[in-house]
């Protein structure tokens, strides 16, 4: 079995409750970077970076997302509208995407190269190659970054089909999306490998593969902590649950900020210092993200995870006997728990207010790491990507 067969059978779909108490597999929340920031500042933020590295990064894919095949995957997937096929709403993400952070990846990606610069030791012949300070390579670097995530985000949107209920669609309709999402995220998953090996790089490619690697182990950790394994309410630790976080959420990120180092061929210093970058801001956001239905009003209770920062860290100062007589208390009949219930528990306790200090921790972290390049708008941006990541009203 290939690694991303074995990504997509551990692969499940996110079921919602339409009713107040919500089901245990209200647990899981996917989204384009983990959740995002609505904040309008993180927007500006965005917008700001896109103009440093030369284009809106929206248009990074388009070559892939606008070839015949894909334009064939695109009609076929009309047949899904009146479904509740989580394909759907992947497919809307990319067009509709109002929040600006559709490509986040590769605009790190491309800031970092810029705010590095070509090496030392880089013949200076070789920097005509170079558009808005970034070598060409580097943006491919970036396309590619991003086709692997969307390829995972759209394979992890296969819906189990024993959980299916009438509401969600003709169980024919539910399947042949099941088709389209593998299709389409193996074509992306492709494409990718493809431009992977034209950059001719065996050490990028090694990067990269590696981060493919990860995330599969990381989608595999996750599944095997979703309600129906019934370990829901199991003590993983904080500790624990960075390592998973890393490698589901980070690993793709901080090994392409290293790979695009490499590409330039900056030091072993100057690579280690764009992989903890990537790595830091990358659980800096994911914090940030789990942090956010616990303290902003406008989220349902639908988007809390019981798998989120906020809630392991929660278990961790209460201990496991309380916290499962909190869920004792929130349960309802059959495998429901009262969702609104169990968040106020968990805001009473200290679990939220750790979750922003580790937030914060990681964000210093991978400001850090920017000391080593020279001051620049391109590092000034990166910076304010963490200062939006790290601020809470």
């Amino acid at each position: 079995m290939s690694l991303i067969q074995y990504g997509l059978r551990s692969a499940r779909c996110l079921r919602y409750s339409p009713c107040r108490a919500s089901s245990y597999c209200a647990n899981r929340r996917f989204s384009l970077f983990s959740g995002s920031s609505t904040a309008p500042q993180w927007s500006k933020v965005v917008s700001d970076a896109e103009k440093i590295v030369g284009y809106p990064t929206s248009f990074m894919s388009l070559r892939c997302l606008l070839s015949d095949e894909l334009s064939n995957i695109a009609m076929q997937v009309r047949k899904l509208v009146g479904t509740k096929h989580p394909l759907l709403n992947t497919a809307r993400a990319f067009v509709y995407d109002s929040r600006n952070n559709l490509q986040m990846r590769g605009l790190v990606v491309l800031l970092i190269s810029k705010a590095a610069g070509p090496s030392k030791a880089e013949d200076n012949s070789f920097q005509h190659d170079m558009i808005s300070g970034i070598y060409a390579s580097q943006r491919n670097l970036a396309e590619i970054t991003e086709l692997i995530h969307t390829a995972f985000l759209v394979h992890r949107g296969i819906v189990n089909i024993r959980d299916l209920k009438s509401c969600d669609g003709p169980l024919r309709d539910m399947q042949f999306g099941n088709k389209m999402a593998i299709l389409s995220g193996d074509f992306l998953l492709a494409n990718a490998c493809s431009g992977l090996a034209q950059l001719q790089n065996t050490k990028v490619v090694e990067l990269v593969s590696s981060s493919i690697g990860d995330l599969v182990q990381g989608i595999y950790y996750e599944n095997s902590y979703l309600p129906e394994k019934k370990t829901f309410t199991d003590d993983i630790g904080i500790s624990n649950w960075m390592e998973q976080i890393y490698l589901s959420h980070g690993a793709l990120l901080a090994k392409s900020c290293q790979a695009a180092m490499e590409l330039a061929k900056h030091d072993s210093e100057i690579q280690s210092m764009a992989f903890k970058y990537g790595k830091h801001m990358s659980l800096s956001y994911k914090l940030n993200a789990d942090i956010q239905p616990f303290i902003n009003g406008k989220h349902s209770e639908s988007s809390i995870s019981l798998n989120s920062a906020p809630v392991v860290l929660h278990q961790d100062f209460i201990g496991r006997e309380a916290w499962m007589e909190e869920i004792k208390q929130a349960q309802l009949k059959g495998n429901l728990i009262d969702l609104t219930k169990l968040q106020e528990a968990i805001k009473a306790g200290k679990g939220v207010t750790s979750a922003i200090d580790l937030c914060r921790y990681h964000g210093d972290k991978a400001l850090e790491t920017l000391r080593c390049f020279p001051p620049s708008e391109a590092r000034s941006a990166l910076e304010n990507i963490v200062y939006a990541v790290t601020k809470f009203s």
